[in-house]
């Protein structure tokens, strides 16, 4: 059936989103937990680790493009987006346990062929997902509701990686036991959620349209304004987001002289912030446009982080109360981006370029992680070039003042620069309303 202005009920917006925690579950371990462990193996330096990992990320973001593209044009009994999902969660799960429980000796081209399988398997899967999301329904607040639910889970998903494999490494001493312990979670959250998602969730058909060749398609992808606004905006906000995460830990041992204890519990605080903070926003924004309750959020979020430049050594508590503060933005700060994605491929579809989600989630797949890169690469040579050694007991004072400001100011100005991005975007209620007239008056 085409996508309609229908509400999902509870238990289909629950199979939808229900995906969206194992394989969040299995996403952070890959930039938090494997590449060190990598970088202990007698076979692996920690340079080779950097080098193959950064390998597959460039396969990822080939992926991602390649994927969108043949999952728009894919025409079959079981649907556009099914049949991806399901090819590739033996291929992610093979890639997990690969990744996970690695032989004592294994060296960098098993890491590399572990990591290739398993970046495909989850391109495969995640990106028709989110797809699939988009495409459920052409409401405007309804989409919101709709990532929402995935985000909400999504987040859930983050604190069952951060707690499992912790529990588990200390109930039984052994860092890989704890690694593994995410794999056999995986094993058995990922199909079942997915048989939930399958089972429960109607795949919306998109009408045809006239193909468009490669050059016209990329006019009207270049020609759309708010897509090239949005996808500014939700580059420079993941990238105000990632530096954060970057040096969260070395804020709280070298800023705040809290052990890695302490610090797990500011992040166990500050996701769980953004499970009750979801609802709270969802609420806040009913009725209003997405951008401005986006903004509103990243403006809020802006002023309470602000204060941990105050912070110092003996400020863990104060710590904490920025962590409810601002984690309880977290869910909002990404669930209405994704809803407004789905609202500037309208914009594509009323000019004539079809049924192309797929190839515009991909495009912001690639940003997600270009994102990151820029997190990473931005922050950690500047605090190389201010003296700042993660080694060392104490830190200079221009070190610790760098670290200060990349973690604590800089993302504090990016977000204010990405509220005065938005704060007039151009797809609002009204313009989208306008769009959906068009698309359903046909070609």
């Amino acid at each position: 059936m085409p996508a309609s202005v229908r509400r999902l009920g509870r238990g289909e917006l629950l199979a939808y989103g229900a995906p969206g925690l194992p394989l969040t579950a299995m996403l952070l371990p890959l930039v938090v937990f494997l590449p060190p462990y990598y970088a202990a193996l007698p076979g692996i330096g920690a340079a080779a680790v950097g080098a193959v990992l950064f390998g597959a990320r460039i396969w990822d973001v080939v992926t991602d493009l390649g994927v969108g593209w043949l999952s728009d044009r894919w025409r079959g009994r079981y649907g556009r987006r099914r049949p991806f999902i399901v090819a590739g969660a033996p291929l992610l799960l093979a890639g997990t346990w690969w990744l996970f429980a690695p032989p004592p000796h294994a060296g960098w081209p098993y890491l590399l062929l572990a990591a290739l399988v398993a970046y495909l398997g989850w391109t495969l899967v995640s990106l028709p997902y989110q797809t699939w999301g988009a495409e459920l329904s052409s409401d405007y607040d309804e989409r919101s509701r709709i990532t929402a639910a995935r985000e909400g889970f999504a987040v859930l998903g983050t604190l069952v990686a951060i707690l499992l494999p912790t529990a588990v490494q200390r109930a039984t001493g052994s860092e890989a036991a704890g690694l593994q312990s995410l794999f056999w979670f995986m094993l058995v959250a990922l199909p079942l959620c997915l048989a939930w998602l399958l089972a429960m969730v109607r795949e919306t058909d998109v009408p045809e349209r006239a193909a468009l060749d490669l050059r016209a398609g990329m006019r009207l992808l270049v020609a759309n304004r708010p897509f090239r606004r949005l996808l500014l905006a939700y580059l420079a906000n993941g990238a105000a987001n990632g530096v954060p995460a970057t040096l969260f830990l070395f804020f709280n041992l070298h800023v705040l002289d809290v052990g890695q204890q302490q610090a797990g519990i500011a992040l166990i605080v500050y996701f769980l912030s953004a499970v009750a903070g979801l609802p709270l926003w969802m609420r806040l924004g009913s009725g209003r446009a997405k951008h401005r309750i986006w903004c509103a959020s990243m403006i809020w979020a802006a002023l309470v982080f602000a204060f941990a430049t105050q912070l110092g050594e003996g400020d863990f508590a104060w710590y904490l109360l920025i962590c409810v503060l601002s984690g309880a933005c977290l869910g909002i700060d990404q669930a209405v981006p994704a809803s407004m994605q789905a609202d500037v491929i309208d914009e594509d579809t009323a000019a004539g370029g079809g049924g192309r989600a797929g190839l515009y989630f991909g495009l912001w797949g690639m940003a997600t992680k270009l994102a990151f890169a820029l997190a990473v690469g931005l922050t950690y040579p500047l605090l190389e070039w201010a003296g700042f050694d993660a080694a060392a007991g104490q830190q200079t004072d221009g070190a610790r003042d760098m670290l200060i400001f990349l973690y604590a100011g800089l993302p504090v100005l990016v977000k204010l620069a990405v509220v005065a991005l938005v704060w007039r975007y151009p797809l609002d209620r009204a313009r989208h309303a306008a769009l959906r007239e068009r698309i359903a008056g046909g070609p």
